[in-house]
């Protein structure tokens, strides 16, 4: 594939861009700073100018494959030219058939029923939905409660938006919905001072059997989690935490949804991560991001067997599942998803991210004497860089909230995107990446903390030499 961008009318682009509403857009002036990005290539995306930038959040969590993957976009091609829509409603497609029958092939234990939607909000809304639905096939009315995580973010759409626990997401739009509950972040680097991590754990596990006790069993529906919780900064629980939730969920007959938007498709090197790295069987798996490695839009829900059948037969009572999307199972995203899957196995991507997993997260803790990191935390080719004033009282920087994007900056100067999230740096790379560029990538950003710690100094908020 093309290694540089064509020539791009940059101030056109610009100009042009002015009409777009980005994702968490602030009005308050214009944004003239963001990297027009041109050609990407594996582990690569080049900018407008023809820059090489190791892209070391993978798009947003999701370019698993790597960019310019011939084989999905041939496959997307093809399916276009064959059959590019029909209606999920009266006809059945071929792509979208053999992906479902895949997807339930690589999911753990009977989840093997499969619902389409058309991106991560839009399927934690159907799986919300459809446990509303089940309760009320089975004459639970009450039951529809959710239980979600402080730092757990599930989408943006108004019902994913409300079971979503990050504060910031909440300050400016509306997500009231009284049926929610919030319990504690499952965050060993913010546990309270003097606990160990298994007493934390155990704080944690009594804290979900708790809350489901003061709103009642016979009200709480579903307990939702991210194996690992990503955007609230990819936080990782205790070992043994989800096993120990589902085991009360089970026990009051709580459905329990893993969100693997993120932790799917091969970013802990596995197809999902709930059963071979965190040891549950969830009722309901969400999947999407690395699903297409983000070609396409394309997302799934799916339901346990067990789930189905109890709202099926005679026990359904003339019930309809009213919820779906015009594009759900769209045949060119099915396609592209297969593709996607073919691909996996062929170049060895899920082998790929289990042997370099590790050494991503050794590389990363190598940044550990570094003044203002103080914490260092991910699994798989997910990891996280949380800077802090003090190492020793863990306080953020609150006098400079923007040293997430003061690192970013230097590492783009340098050659590597990084995605910050406040005071933190995110890393979810391809899983092609090879240790040359993990090196490469922890390189990179030794450098850019090294150069935002002499400004912060300059600026007074502390001194880190």
């Amino acid at each position: 594939m093309t290694t540089s961008p064509s020539p791009i009318d940059l101030p056109a682009i610009r100009r042009m861009d002015a009409h777009v509403v980005h994702p968490w857009e602030s009005f308050d002036k214009p944004n003239a700073s963001r990297t027009v990005l041109g050609v990407g290539d594996g582990a690569y995306v080049f900018d407008a100018k023809g820059n090489r930038l190791l892209d070391g959040p993978g798009g947003m969590w999701c370019v698993n494959a790597g960019h310019g993957q011939q084989k999905i976009v041939d496959a997307i091609h093809q399916q276009a030219a064959q059959l590019s829509y029909t209606s999920p409603w009266s006809h059945p497609t071929e792509s979208a058939a053999r992906l479902a029958d895949r997807l339930a092939a690589v999911a753990p234990g009977d989840l093997d029923h499969v619902f389409y939607a058309t991106g991560g909000s839009t399927a934690v809304d159907s799986a919300l939905r459809f446990m509303m639905f089940y309760n009320n096939v089975l004459d639970r009315p009450e039951k529809k409660h959710i239980i979600s995580r402080h730092d757990a973010y599930h989408g943006s759409t108004y019902l994913a938006a409300a079971v979503s626990g990050k504060s910031r997401d909440k300050s400016w739009l509306d997500t009231r919905l009284d049926t929610v509950h919030f319990i504690s972040s499952p965050n060993p680097y913010r546990r309270p001072e003097g606990m160990s991590v298994d007493a934390f754990k155990q704080f944690l596990i009594k804290e979900l059997e708790d809350k489901i006790q003061e709103v009642g069993p016979d009200k709480v529906g579903a307990f939702i989690a991210e194996p690992i919780l990503a955007s609230g900064g990819v936080i990782v629980p205790p070992p043994g935490y989800h096993a120990a939730c589902l085991e009360i969920c089970r026990r009051h007959d709580i459905i329990y949804i893993s969100d693997e938007v993120v932790t799917g498709f091969g970013r802990l090197g596995h197809w999902y991560a709930s059963e071979p790295v965190f040891d549950i069987t969830p009722d309901i798996i969400i999947s999407a991001k690395g699903l297409t490695s983000g070609y396409i839009p394309l997302s799934c829900v799916i339901i346990s067997d067990r789930l189905i059948q109890a709202v099926s037969g005679d026990s359904d009572r003339g019930s309809v599942f009213s919820n779906g999307f015009t594009y759900s199972g769209h045949p060119v995203a099915c396609a592209a998803a297969l593709a996607n899957m073919d691909l996996f196995e062929s170049d060895g991507l899920l082998d790929n991210a289990r042997a370099l997993g590790p050494y991503m997260q050794s590389q990363l803790q190598s940044l550990a004497d570094l003044p203002i990191v103080g914490d260092i935390r991910g699994h798989g080719l997910m990891g996280c860089l949380e800077c802090v004033v003090s190492k020793e009282s863990k306080q953020p920087l609150e006098l400079d909230y923007a040293v997430g994007n003061r690192i970013d900056k230097y590492c783009q100067q340098l050659g590597l995107l990084v995605r910050p999230l406040i005071n933190m740096c995110v890393m979810s790379p391809p899983l092609c990446i090879t240790s040359e560029q993990i090196d490469d990538m922890v390189k990179i950003l030794r450098e850019g903390i090294s150069r935002t710690m002499d400004d912060l100094e300059k600026e007074g908020v502390g001194r880190f030499s």
